[in-house]
């Protein structure tokens, strides 16, 4: 422990100098990382480009079909070149031209007009929590046009985009009182830890974000999902019963199936289960049983099982976790340090908050690796599950379903692999029913069969 706190008092003292040019070092880093960025995307759009069906996907994807995702992926790939550009003007000007003191002083002015003299509420806590949450508005309305756009331009022009206005509207406003009702409460605590536990804070606050994560657990189905979404049984039927029989012959803690009315806002397709260890739920859209049979339906779910099955998902909170704490640790070594502050206008005041935020801006470089590490990690984890439901005897219709899925999300056929290596975090298609064997002769259809349709679908929900 003691060699610990050498080090870090030493790399503490390294790092807190004046002569580091911090400013135009972290904007270099922020450039670098788009530059880099767009040059994948670059590659991708030429692979978005081309006009022939790939090889290993002519006997399952149409013409027209591979032409329209081709067109979609096309329109995402420039809608995010502007977006991008748009980011990094932004990010430019909040760093070069010191938006954080300005925006501190402004709101410290905000709270002395406003907030009783002398009472807590002209504390830093209370003035971090303003800050906050008023850049965090800012940027809000800042996005909403770009938001706007993707919605109702974007995804509309290719039969994703269900939302009217007003939900869209509705939905910004209730994510806007859920992060006041969750932010005020949990960002005062994260301040409050700090502030109390003195040199050794990173060790506290660690325990307190792990805490918060498996709260989110928690609560995310139960309270933030029926916010904005209607989550009702899956009615008796077929689909139930071999989702059920799945379930036990697991071992899978099943308490709930549901179907979540995802068609609401969007025409995409998913299924997953969410839960504590010994009570979970299992939720599919209702897009997916429109358009799936029940075997398909199934085969997915058996991969998503497979990945609860191997403790892919309690492996993931553990690498974040570790993550956090390493995050943490490193933020130890800059929370008070000064050069860092005074490169940014804060002369005299060190706010925990804004020294967050600074650090997070120094640490952005590493996100790529991290990004990158991760998706190696989570493609690896796909593949696992996709032969978890292979073993349970769902190849053809495992098979059948990505490539469904596929087509009703017009996902791209085809990527280049360092664009791919980097940004995707699931393996592309074709490799996929590789990795299952698949070969087929037949186009794949994108809707269910006649005969499933008649009898009411999978498990005779009504709404479809």
């Amino acid at each position: 422990m003691d060699l610990i706190r050498r080090l870090t008092a030493t790399l503490t003292s390294t790092l807190d100098n004046r002569a580091i040019p911090w400013k135009p070092l972290i904007i270099t880093f922020a450039l670098a990382e788009y530059s880099f960025e767009t040059y994948l995307s670059y590659r991708q759009y030429k692979v978005l480009q081309r006009t022939t069906v790939p090889p290993q996907l002519k006997h399952e994807i149409d013409q027209k079909t591979f032409d329209k995702s081709q067109a979609y992926g096309r329109a995402k790939a420039k809608f995010g070149v502007v977006h991008g550009v748009w980011g990094q003007v932004k990010n430019y000007v909040v760093i070069q031209y010191n938006a954080y003191p300005w925006l501190w002083a402004l709101t410290g002015t905000w709270l002395l007009r406003y907030a009783p003299a002398g009472s807590f509420l002209q504390g830093e806590i209370t003035h971090s929590l303003l800050f906050a949450f008023t850049y965090s508005f800012a940027e809000t309305l800042l996005g909403l046009p770009f938001s706007y756009y993707y919605h109702f331009h974007l995804e509309e022009a290719y039969g994703f985009n269900k939302q009217t206005l007003s939900l869209w509207l509705t939905d910004l406003a209730k994510s806007q009182a859920l992060s006041l009702a969750f932010g005020i409460p949990l960002g005062a605590a994260f301040l409050k830890i700090i502030q109390a536990t003195g040199e050794q804070f990173f060790f506290w606050i660690w325990l307190f974000t792990l805490a918060v994560q498996l709260g989110a657990i928690t609560i995310y189905p139960i309270v933030i999902v029926p916010l904005f979404n209607k989550l009702t049984p899956l009615e008796p039927g077929l689909l139930k019963e071999k989702v059920e029989g799945l379930a036990q012959r697991l071992e899978f803690p099943l308490a709930e199936l549901q179907v979540i009315d995802g068609s609401k806002r969007s025409a995409h397709s998913n299924a997953y289960f969410t839960g504590l260890p010994w009570k979970k739920k299992i939720v599919i859209y209702d897009t997916l049983i429109e358009k799936s049979s029940v075997p398909e339906v199934e085969a997915i779910l058996a991969h998503e099982l497979g990945h609860w099955k191997m403790g892919h998902t309690t492996s993931l909170l553990a690498i974040s976790s570790a993550h956090l704490f390493w995050v943490f640790g490193l933020f130890s070594v800059f929370i008070n340090n000064n050069s860092l502050y005074q490169a940014f206008g804060f002369q005299t005041e060190r706010p925990i908050i804004i020294g967050f935020i600074l650090f997070n801006e120094v640490l952005s470089p590493t996100d790529s690796v991290v990004k990158l590490l991760m998706n190696i990690w989570t493609r690896k984890m796909e593949f696992e599950a996709d032969a978890f439901s292979y073993k349970l005897g769902y190849a053809s219709e495992l098979a059948s379903s990505l490539i469904k899925l596929q087509v009703q999300n017009l996902s791209s056929m085809d990527a280049d692999w360092m664009y791919s290596s980097y940004h995707f975090s699931h393996p592309i298609l074709t490799e996929r029913l590789k990795a299952v064997g698949w070969t087929s002769d037949r186009k794949v259809s994108d809707s269910k069969p006649a005969a499933e349709k008649a009898n009411g679908g999978a498990g005779g929900h009504k709404e479809l």
